[in-house]
């Protein structure tokens, strides 16, 4: 608090036994459940074992890690190529909130403002790994050339097109034209007009 007290937002289950039961009942419930969407499934398992907290430190990570190991489970094997632990960290803030304000109703609360947030998360990697997936693709598509030129644009920040001219052993007509290119392939960006302007990567 601004006053520097503590408040507790919401009790976790008492250490000992009462954390094995609540342990044990939650992944009796998973092994049970047959009729909720595994991916519900998932976050459902997410908010119940942070909830029981069954370690000193490190559940909220831990329990990423397991998110993964369901997520592969249930054949979304994309989930290999992302990083979910990186996804929640971009946005720490809202994930404690939506966390607390749920766990503050415990017991019987409605956790429904959790489950769109881890489900709006999975969206974002997922969107963000196809992303890379059709730039790949674009980028397999251009010259070995255009492929130098990017090469060169990110280790040269602020780069002319003389420059790079030289650098790659062109005219600066030719490299106009490789620059048209990769901008129509959304693989470069413009900024500024005319001899003040440069190119950076997207």
């Amino acid at each position: 608090m601004p006053d520097g007290t503590t408040q507790i937002i919401f009790q976790t289950t008492a250490p000992g036994f009462p954390t094995e039961d609540a342990m044990r009942e939650l992944i009796t419930w998973h092994d049970a459940d047959k009729d909720t969407h595994p991916l519900v499934k998932c976050a459902l398992f997410c908010y119940d074992f942070v909830s029981i907290h069954p370690f000193q430190d490190g559940n909220g990570r831990l329990s990423r890690l397991l998110a993964t190991l369901l997520l592969r489970k249930y054949g979304y094997k994309w989930i290999r190529y992302v990083s979910f632990e990186h996804e929640i960290e971009s946005q720490k803030n809202e994930y404690y909130r939506v966390l607390r304000t749920c766990q503050s109703q415990r017991p019987g609360e409605d956790i429904t403002p959790w489950v769109m947030f881890f489900l709006t998360s999975l969206k974002n990697v997922q969107e963000s790994l196809m992303l890379k997936i059709e730039t790949h693709g674009v980028q397999q598509a251009i010259s070995q050339r255009e492929r130098h030129l990017l090469t060169i644009i990110e280790a040269n920040p602020g780069i002319k097109t003389s420059d790079m001219a030289k650098k790659l052993g062109v005219s600066s007509a030719t490299v106009k034209r490789m620059l048209d290119s990769l901008l129509s392939a959304k693989l470069i960006e413009r900024h500024g007009i005319g001899p003040g302007s440069y190119y950076t990567l997207l």
